[in-house]
């Protein structure tokens, strides 16, 4: 068991490993690199896994509504401890709930469960995207305008790709290569983004970033443990769930809170010691689910 979970962990922070060190020694610009992940590369992956033939929206239901739950369910849990903690609710809350499923989740679950699990996954990173750049910019920005986060491309990706999931229509076959082919490119370039803005992280707010590296992943392996006891899922499912709950803060939390002001080196601590901790609550995670 430890063979395999090293198996599959290690390829993925030897890639943040190597962009960290890239990052290290050349100090890129990475506002375009993660400008055409998120609005590109991104409503790709999420169209294209959506709309395959693999991908059963029916079948999936659960997991789909066992990983709603530990979003909103991880926002609930973390705004009384914000209070609790004295640390600003636009800070602390939308790290626990917004979880680094693309560029983490995505490359574990397919070496973990291969293409069966690659397209639930993608799911998961969808419902995730879809609340984070709807509620998640409404809780850092109580004023943005509803209509305008709806039209993120991620938002209109993941929108069309349920539609076509549920509709099936017939789509070129050109179509659907190029937007696998542009979907593909992303965990590879997450990857090295990832180790790339860890590079320009900061240890300042290190308290806070202990207490949210452990919190989130500990309240959403919590609710998923506890879903999985109430709807037993089939044991694929139940594996996502748990890698799901297992998953530090996002990057794209600190770029938020970057872009409207919002405390942006608490968040970027939160992230950078979260994904740290990572080296611990993943492999907990990966042990949980593979065990079925």
């Amino acid at each position: 068991m430890l063979e395999r979970i090293l198996g599959i962990i290690l390829p993925v922070f030897c890639i943040v490993a190597l962009g960290w060190l890239f990052a290290r020694r050349v100090r890129p610009d990475m506002t375009f690199v993660n400008r055409i992940s998120m609005n590109v590369l991104a409503p790709a992956l999420v169209f294209s896994a959506l709309a395959s033939k693999e991908f059963d929206v029916g079948a999936n239901a659960l997991l789909l509504i066992g990983g709603f739950a530990i979003v909103i369910g991880s926002g609930l849990l973390a705004w009384p401890l914000a209070r609790l903690i004295h640390v600003d609710t636009r800070t602390f809350v939308p790290p626990m709930m917004f979880n680094n499923c693309g560029n983490m989740g995505l490359p574990l679950a397919a070496l973990a469960y291969g293409a069966a699990g690659f397209s639930p996954m993608v799911a998961l990173f969808a419902i995730s995207n879809l609340l984070q750049f709807t509620v998640g910019i409404w809780i850092v920005r109580r004023h943005a305008r509803f209509a305008s986060l709806l039209r993120n491309p991620a938002v209109i990706a993941t929108v069309l790709g349920f539609v076509s999931a549920t509709t099936h229509p017939a789509l070129p076959e050109w179509l659907t290569t190029t937007l696998k082919l542009v979907g593909d490119a992303l965990i590879p370039i997450a990857l090295l983004s990832l180790g790339a803005r860890l590079a320009d992280a900061s240890f300042g707010d290190w308290k806070i970033g202990v207490i949210g590296g452990i919190v989130c992943p500990l309240t959403g392996l919590g609710i998923a443990a506890l879903l999985v006891m109430l709807v037993d899922p089939d044991p694929m499912q139940k594996g996502l769930l748990i890698l799901f709950g297992s998953l530090p803060p996002a990057v794209f939390n600190f770029m938020v809170a970057e872009q409207f002001g919002q405390e942006p080196g608490k968040v970027a601590s939160i992230v950078l010691i979260g994904n740290l901790l990572s080296l611990v609550f993943v492999p907990l995670g990966l042990g949980i689910a593979l065990r079925g």
